[in-house]
């Protein structure tokens, strides 16, 4: 009976191992594959990572990893768990989430908002038709430059160097669509002068 119950304890022990990546993941096929040492003198090869589905990721070297040895089969491993200590994002409050890599790019949902940190790299936004932001007060961009490739609508006024200029681009187009030249020392014949500036001032 003792050795029944010794028997069935060593086979509870043996469905759970933690170590760490010794190796690069290999990332070709349909589930990923690790290599993880579970202690100094044991490694186990070709380990498949079982992800949540629409979510992956390539833990690097030296991440711990949870391994699961179904009935004790440990040939049979499943890493069911990752996290790289170095590259963790800390602090977080209650009910906070993030997606971050080991280069500091993260999506980090906040209790204040979503901020993105995008590591001093760039962000693109690929193969999609169209791109509605809703905003309820307004959209800020702080760049030194803005570039559009294509034409650009407005449903509203556009106004440029809106810290110094009181006039919208649609008001200057009224002023001058309609402005007139005072006109001095008027010559009869083929003679040409130069007008005053005009009367209405944009």
């Amino acid at each position: 009976m003792i050795q029944q119950i010794e028997r069935l304890a060593r086979r509870v022990w043996m469905l759970l191992g933690r170590g760490r990546m010794s190796a690069p993941a290999n990332d070709a096929g349909p589930i990923q594959i690790l290599q993880v040492q579970l202690g100094k003198d044991e490694t186990r090869d070709h380990l498949r990572r079982a992800a949540e589905f629409g979510f992956t990721s390539h833990p690097p070297v030296g991440t711990d990893a949870i391994v699961l040895f179904p009935q004790g089969d440990l040939n049979n491993g499943v890493v069911v768990a990752t996290n790289h200590q170095g590259s963790r994002m800390k602090g977080l409050q209650p009910g906070e989430v993030a997606i971050f890599d080991n280069q500091g790019q993260s999506v980090y949902l906040t209790r204040a908002g979503i901020v993105i940190n995008g590591a001093g790299l760039p962000l693109t936004v690929n193969n999609t038709p169209t791109v509605t932001v809703n905003a309820a007060t307004k959209v800020q961009l702080n760049t030194p430059e803005l570039d559009v490739s294509g034409q650009i609508k407005a449903g509203g006024d556009i106004t440029d160097n809106a810290g110094s200029n009181a006039h919208s681009m649609a008001q200057m187009r009224a002023i001058y669509n309609g402005h007139n030249h005072p006109v001095q020392n008027v010559q009869s014949g083929s003679s040409t002068i130069t007008t005053n500036a005009p009367n209405q001032q944009e």
